[in-house]
């Protein structure tokens, strides 16, 4: 899986998410609303061709592009 295949903002987000945070603190970290997080998730998700955030995170640990 190339890794330019996700923006830097959708690696992050999906990182913050391993890190065990909401929707929520993301959006208060990143200093965005949460629909904007929402969004980013779900073109991640449509992207990878899964249905669930746990899928995308279970493939993009898989392929190296995120660490726990």
């Amino acid at each position: 899986m190339n890794q330019h295949f996700l923006t830097p903002r959708e690696l992050e987000i999906f990182k913050l998410l391993i890190d065990n945070k909401t929707t929520k603190l993301i959006a208060e970290e990143l200093k965005i609303s949460e629909k904007t997080v929402r969004n980013h998730i779900s073109n991640v998700i449509g992207k990878l061709g899964v249905t669930s955030r746990t899928q995308a995170i279970i493939m993009l640990v898989k392929s190296g592009m995120i660490q726990l």
